[in-house]
């Protein structure tokens, strides 16, 4: 995924347009491509802003987003849930598949923790959360 122009050059492009430059002539002097001044331009007069749009899909959405809560209780319920059981579940559940590693990231990015004791037996665990003074 491309890195979007910082906020300092979409201001001055604005405002090089807005002094009655043209969009090629300001994309020129700030050596960037004709489209991104267009862009800039375009995003600046219907939002009114020069930030740049959030870049990626939106948090919840794909296969396991309508799902996501359940899965999470489900875990919090039984800790020692294993990926292909909790796909499994799901499946028969909802009747939706999905791979154990999806089921994983899915995990690890509401903040659980894969932990195994001495006796060797894992469980999930939430993370703990800093507490900063």
């Amino acid at each position: 995924m491309g890195k979007a122009v910082s906020s300092d050059l979409r201001l001055r492009m604005v405002r090089g347009i807005a002094s009655g430059k043209s969009r090629r002539a300001v994309a020129a002097q700030f050596e960037v491509a004709p489209s991104t001044a267009v862009r800039v331009q375009a995003r600046y007069a219907t939002s009114g802003s020069v930030e740049p749009a959030k870049q990626g899909r939106p948090k919840g959405s794909g296969k396991l987003g309508p799902y996501r809560q359940a899965i999470v209780d489900k875990v919090k319920a039984k800790p020692d849930i294993t990926m292909p059981e909790l796909a499994g579940w799901l499946e028969a559940t909802h009747g939706v598949s999905a791979d154990p590693s999806n089921l994983s990231k899915l995990l690890c990015q509401e903040g659980f923790t894969y932990k195994k004791n001495a006796a060797g037996i894992g469980e999930r665990t939430p993370r703990r959360q800093s507490s900063a003074p």
